[in-house]
């Protein structure tokens, strides 16, 4: 090649490097997939689960169906949906890491909801991986159930679904993770198969868990939790303030509430 060709490559490369190595799909607890390449995070601290409070029920449920994932025995894709900072998000971290620490061969790969197109290519990564993975979408949700048709083809039925080893663990504001506008539905030819297909998406996931929003007795347990974990002094009035203020309650408000006081008092948390 000669010298000028030579620079152009360069400058080009330059312009657009190769992608990063992929990461070990064996030697790390968490990675990132951006739709082409899986990375590993480069930190995963998931709360403990004890420190999630009022949502026992979705604990045990989520907890133990990625419990029987790792062991390699059946297992459902999960919808987690409901009110915003209600701690879904949060518990899905906690039960893997749960999960983590009593031994299960188990790794969260969390995918953001732009890149489902690369789903596929995700799912030929991971079949062959002698270990179980819970592919992480967050707040996810389709303006109409046209949107959604790709993702029903890779949870059940479709040529390249996901693979034994691999479930997929979704969050969303909203149940059927479509708006289910009956006004709209009147106009179809036959109203019924247009509900039909706007609920069908959220009918692949063989669990779905609803978190509901959080009273004020709820809100002052969360924060009471956290001021005994991080030996923080508990003011229930205060918290009170704190999220009326903020204009709602919430487990998120109330991790906010609880990082401010943290500061107050020189703490990390």
């Amino acid at each position: 090649m000669t010298d000028p060709l030579l620079r152009i490559a360069e400058a080009l490369e330059r312009l657009s490097p190769p992608p990063p190595p992929a990461a070990d799909p064996l030697g790390h607890p968490a990675y990132g997939w951006d739709g082409m390449v899986l990375r590993a995070a480069r930190s995963f601290r998931p709360l403990p689960l004890d420190r999630l409070v009022g949502i026992d029920a979705q604990k045990t449920a989520l907890t133990d169906n990625l419990t029987r994932l790792a062991a390699g025995a059946a297992a459902h894709d999960v919808l987690l949906w409901g009110a915003r900072g209600t701690g879904k998000s949060a518990l899905v971290k906690a039960a893997v890491g749960q999960v983590q620490a009593t031994g299960g061969a188990l790794a969260l790969v969390e995918a953001p909801a732009n890149a489902l197109a690369g789903l596929p290519r995700l799912f030929a990564l991971l079949a062959a991986v002698p270990r179980a993975f819970a592919v992480f979408v967050d707040d996810l949700g389709f303006d109409t159930p046209a949107d959604g048709r790709a993702l029903r083809s890779l949870l059940e039925g479709g040529t390249e679904g996901r693979p034994g080893n691999v479930r997929l663990i979704v969050t969303a504001n909203r149940r059927h993770l479509v708006p289910r506008d009956l006004k709209e539905q009147d106009s179809a030819i036959n109203p019924r198969d247009g509900i039909d297909d706007a609920l069908a998406l959220a009918d692949r996931f063989g669990l779905s868990l609803g978190f509901h929003v959080v009273d004020q007795d709820h809100y002052v347990a969360i924060v009471e939790r956290y001021c005994a974990a991080y030996n923080l002094p508990f003011d229930a009035q205060e918290a009170i303030n704190w999220a009326t203020k903020r204009g709602s309650r919430s487990g998120r408000v109330a991790w906010q509430y609880v990082t401010d006081l943290a500061g107050r008092h020189g703490k990390a948390v």
